[in-house]
């Protein structure tokens, strides 16, 4: 590849690179931090009705100083479907009846209820203050926590949008992009940068203008054509290869952050999901890279996908009870959407040419970022079944793999540098199935 011979020059990997390496992993840390924060401060305590004779603090008219905190609960407020104490609902009068062994379900079901009107008491052993225990977000109105992350979600995507250009004054501008883009000048005041930092002597001398351009002639003869936005869709094949890495980071993203911002649905204890998800995050993108090197993109990206998906889709079908096997499943979807997302974007990094690069991966992004915030909005489907949204989750998962099968593979293959290089690709892949047919016809 041309440009690589250039990179060589400057020193392909020196203090330069590790230095733009560190700056990213840091703010992406911080980042990733303020999500993970979401599972806390919207983190839902259990919680009952606030009733009179348990919580005014004072002994009632009825000489309930005698009675235990249980059997206050016990008159005070109805059990559900799972024999536990209900969190909406009260009696609108204490059954007395209930405190004598043989009358535990005397006409239970002609006792009169009410929602809590006078508000709610919280656990707050786990939790001191969230925003459920601030505002009140339970019951009717519990769908408004799904509002509140989405709210989250939609200002990180906004923030996406106003402060792209910001990251242009803080990091490096990509000399490969600059050289495709025909500004060769600028290129090499990058070139330069990058040489000094990493240490290279006399890279003045033998990086200049000239060399660019006898090096990068072709790319630069292609760079004299002015592309704009149009462009991304004129081109069937381009066209049509945005659309399906849209869709599929999209998908990937709804699963991912469903996932990864409901983790009190999954288990009991958030703290050690939360430890566990983190972990291995590390391990799971390592064998992303591994995979990626070994099994190809396209493979890699199927197979962690799709079984994200059927992980998700099994949690469903675990008994609430058997806490280690759900802990089990909702960790290995975690660690393979981590996966997933690795070589999402390594393989949508690679089917781009470099002239339309920055504003695709834009596009796909913004694509993704409209996933990332309906995800939390796909809880309040609970309302009609606790599955509904862990089905979409799951099935969201098994579509973008499928969708992954349509995109072509891009392991040692050169990158792209224009919108004919994509034109290039399609076509001998077309004649080498042509051929590949013609061959086993011919056998035949």
């Amino acid at each position: 590849m041309a440009f690589q011979e250039i990179l060589d020059q400057v020193g392909s990997l020196g203090r330069f690179q590790f230095l733009q390496l560190a700056f990213l992993t840091i703010f992406s840390s911080i980042t990733f931090c303020h999500l993970t924060l979401e599972n806390f401060t919207a983190a839902v305590p259990e919680h009952r009705c606030w009733v009179r004779i348990l919580d005014n603090g004072t002994l009632s008219d009825n000489g309930t100083g005698l009675l235990s905190q249980e059997d206050l609960l016990r008159i005070s407020i109805p059990l559900d479907s799972n024999l536990r104490p209900e969190k909406c609902r009260r009696f609108v009068h204490p059954q007395w009846q209930l405190l004598h062994l043989n009358s535990t379900f005397w006409n239970l079901s002609e006792a009169a209820t009410e929602p809590c009107v006078d508000g709610w008491v919280y656990d707050r052993s786990s939790f001191v203050s969230t925003i459920v225990t601030k505002w009140d977000l339970v019951c009717d109105s519990q769908s408004l926590i799904s509002v509140a992350k989405f709210l989250f979600m939609a200002g990180m995507l906004t923030g996406s949008i106003l402060y792209g250009r910001l990251s242009d004054k803080c990091l490096a501008e990509s000399a490969r992009w600059l050289i495709i883009t025909n500004k060769p000048q600028e290129a090499l005041k990058e070139l330069w940068r990058a040489a000094r930092i990493n240490g290279v002597k006399n890279y003045r001398d033998t990086l200049t203008v000239e060399v660019l351009r006898s090096t990068m002639k072709e790319e630069l003869e292609a760079a004299q054509m002015k592309r704009a936005l149009s462009d991304l869709f004129y081109n069937l094949n381009l066209c049509k290869r945005i659309c399906l890495l849209c869709f599929t980071r999209c998908a990937i993203c709804v699963s991912f952050f469903g996932l990864f911002l409901n983790l009190q649905d999954l288990g009991s204890n958030v703290f050690l999901l939360q430890i566990l998800f983190g972990v291995l995050n590390l391990p799971a993108n390592y064998v992303a890279f591994l995979a990626m090197n070994h099994l190809g993109r396209r493979i890699s990206q199927v197979l962690f996908t799709s079984l994200a998906g059927i992980s998700i889709l099994a949690n469903i079908f675990v008994p609430q009870e058997m806490l280690a096997l759900r802990l089990i499943l909702s960790t290995l979807g975690g660690c393979l959407l981590y996966a997933s997302i690795t070589c999402c974007l390594t393989h949508s990094n690679e089917l781009l040419p470099t002239v339309i690069r920055a504003t695709a991966s834009g596009i796909i992004g913004f694509t993704g970022s409209i996933g990332s915030a309906l995800a939390p909005l796909l809880m309040m489907l609970t309302i009609y079944s606790a599955s509904w949204p862990w089905f979409i989750y799951g099935g969201f998962s098994l579509l973008a793999s499928l969708a992954v099968l349509l995109l072509p593979e891009t392991r040692n293959q050169l990158l792209p540098d224009s919108i004919q290089d994509i034109e290039n690709e399609t076509q001998a892949s077309r004649k080498a199935k042509q051929k590949d047919t013609f061959i086993k016809v011919t056998r035949f």
